[in-house]
């Protein structure tokens, strides 16, 4: 797809679940995501079994920069949470890149929607076409924490 970002040299973006480094992804979470602060490493490694994972690596070293997971039934929707990128490499493209990743990967699927949600990076994912709901009042949520 030509208009998909690509990534910085020297980084790549894998779904092999063997590489997520999930002591980093829960540390980057539990202490720097606003809606993960405090998330406990088991739940942390729940979340991970249960979803498909995206990583961004850096190429030479193997090292996790980046990481993103997707809840889905493959089939009709999915749903794009803990999207985080290390700070130190942020502004090099590096989370619309693997945003992008996450939209191509699932785009043979037929999903219906992805949603996600987001308080300060709205910029980023309507490069990517997302947009607000249409008719957000048909929506609704039951919480439980």
């Amino acid at each position: 797809m030509s208009d998909t970002p690509r990534l910085a040299d020297g980084y790549e973006v894998s779904t092999d679940p063997d590489r997520i480094d999930a002591e980093r992804v829960h540390h980057w979470l539990s202490t720097d995501a606003y809606w993960a602060l405090g998330r406990t490493r088991e739940k942390q490694d729940r979340a991970i079994g249960g979803s498909l994972n995206f990583g961004v690596f850096e190429t030479a070293s193997g090292t996790q920069v980046a990481y993103a997971r997707v809840v889905t039934d493959g089939a009709t929707f999915a749903w794009l949470c803990d999207v985080y990128v290390q700070p130190d490499v942020r502004g090099k493209g590096i989370g619309t890149a693997l945003v992008a990743a996450v939209r191509d990967r699932l785009r043979p699927h037929g999903l219906r929607r992805i949603l996600l949600a987001t308080h300060d990076a709205h910029g980023v994912y309507e490069k990517l076409g997302f947009r607000p709901l249409e008719r957000p009042g048909q929506w609704m949520a039951l919480v439980l924490e």
